[in-house]
């Protein structure tokens, strides 16, 4: 055959190939941080993405990672086929909702997450906050994370702030206004948030309970224990998995 000719038929065969499409492997590793959030496939179905702001409660602290509240509903949700591939935290003991704004404006996270959780405000109450300037900064943390979560109001969830007037932490302190002022605060977060037609996980009255149960209380007498997470894990899951199923 002709040299030329083979060399034409050569090109043809080249340009009829189809490319190859590469796609990431079931084993494809997911980095969390503050900057990046990527979300892989895998046989199970969808991995989804969740992220907790909020303050020592959200972070657990005085428990370990895997016993925080985020990290236990994970595991629950994992056992009814629902995986969350990337738990990120902004959540640090001693946050304000000042605080808390603060760090979501300077580590900015790459949305849209399918989960957003939020619980602020024990440290307003601690630090004698006015009941106004948290109306406000809570309104303006809500909607950080309605933005966050890809402006879909139903993947957002609010817990309520628990009572630490039961602990051992408050012994010596007037422990009926404890509870009063964090009631107050709790009547704002709450009505804030139904007014966004958000879901509301009311988990006070189960903190209460460390009254009569010191398992459900850190080894540094204030927090919750990883016992007491649960708790709050198995309320919370059941609302996520109507939006995730």
């Amino acid at each position: 055959m002709p040299l030329v000719l083979q060399s034409f038929l050569f090109w043809m065969m080249m340009a009829c190939a189809k490319p190859q499409t590469h796609y990431p492997s079931n084993n494809t590793n997911t980095t969390a941080n503050n900057n990046n959030t990527d979300i892989a496939m895998n046989d199970t179905g969808k991995n989804f993405s969740w992220l907790a702001l909020g303050d020592s409660y959200t972070i657990g602290q005085s428990v370990s990672e895997d016993e925080r509240y985020p990290a236990q509903t994970v595991a629950l949700l994992k056992a009814d086929m629902i995986h969350v591939q990337t738990l990120q935290y902004i959540a640090t003991t001693g946050w304000t909702t000042l605080n808390l704004l603060d760090a979501i404006a300077a580590q900015n996270p790459h949305g849209p997450f399918n989960i957003v959780t939020l619980l602020i405000g024990v440290n307003d109450q601690y630090q004698h906050f006015d009941t106004g300037s948290y109306r406000k900064n809570f309104t303006t943390c809500l909607e950080k994370a309605i933005v966050l979560a890809g402006n879909k109001k139903d993947h957002v969830f609010v817990l309520s702030i628990p009572d630490y007037s039961v602990t051992p932490f408050a012994a010596g302190s007037d422990t009926a206004e404890i509870r009063k002022e964090l009631d107050e605060f709790n009547a704002i977060n709450k009505a804030i948030t139904l007014s966004y037609d958000i879901s509301y996980t009311d988990i006070t009255p189960l903190t209460q309970q460390a009254k009569y149960d010191a398992g459900l209380i850190a080894g540094d007498g204030l927090h919750p224990s990883g016992k007491e997470y649960a708790k709050w894990a198995a309320l919370l899951a059941p609302e996520i998995e109507k939006v995730l199923k």
